[in-house]
Formats: C-alpha cells, structure tokens, sequence
C-alpha cells in the first residue's frame, strides 16, 4: 500500500523581517548611548586666539568665567570664594589633578587674574588654559 502525500512540499524560506527588527533596535541603542559619551559644551565662551596654543588632554574639572564675568565649575555657578574649595573635591573625585580654565577673551584682566590665583593655590593642581588657535582649527589648551 503506498501513502500518497497530499500537502506539496514547501521550499524552505528566510524570513528576515524580524532580523531587521533586532538590528534597528541595536543601531538606535548604539546612536543614543553615543550622544552620552561625547562632550557638550553648554556655556558660550570666546576664547582668546594663540598662535603657540597646543593640543592636550581635556581636563575633567573645567573652570569658566563668561562675559559677564559669571564663574562656573562644570555648569555649577560658584562665587570667587567658594571657588577653591569646590575645585578641591572634584579633583579627589575625578582623580585628576588638571582643570582647564576657559574665560571669555571679553572679560578684565583684574578678574582674570583673580580666579587664575585662587586655582594656583591648590595643592598639585596643574592648569590648562584653553583658547582657539588661529592657525588650526578647533580648540587647543595651552599649559
């Protein structure tokens, strides 16, 4: 006695619909995780011109005087006084003894001077003074 099939075979088929699926997903999980890991600078700075500027590591503690003579610790407003005591702390959290100190190429010399000073009496801090090049492109950060 023979059986007879009756369901006609089927050719095998790939169905990629939902690969597609799970590789989007992983692109957009890489593309938003990314924007996390780049650095964004929030506060408008002009920085002074230096032919002589250098390129350097960024430092993780940045110090930022605007035009209005406004001073920030990362995007933490702080006053002169309590200047050095904040950049104290973030230095034994980050483990780094750099801050870089960007200031508006606006702002008075007097002023200037006066934040520079506090940040030189911090015990083993090395500072980087960040300004544009005129040369190149891009920001540089002068020691």
């Amino acid at each position: 006695m023979k059986f007879i099939d009756e369901d006609p075979d089927v050719p095998a088929q790939i169905n990629i619909v939902p690969a597609i699926d799970v590789i989007f997903a992983i692109l957009a999980f890489f593309i938003i995780s990314s924007l996390f890991l780049s650095r964004n600078e929030v506060l408008p700075v002009n920085l002074p011109k230096a032919e002589s500027s250098q390129t350097q590591d960024q430092g993780e503690v940045v110090v930022t005087v605007t035009n209005e003579g406004t001073i920030f610790v990362g995007e933490i407003e702080v006053e002169l006084d309590e200047l050095e005591s904040r950049i104290t702390q973030l230095m034994k959290e980050a483990k780094s003894n750099v801050v870089e100190f960007k200031a508006d190429e606006s702002i008075s010399h007097g002023q200037w001077i006066a934040v520079f000073d506090r940040l030189r009496q911090i015990e083993n801090v090395r500072l980087a003074i960040r300004t544009t090049s005129e040369s190149k492109t891009g920001d540089a950060a002068n020691e």
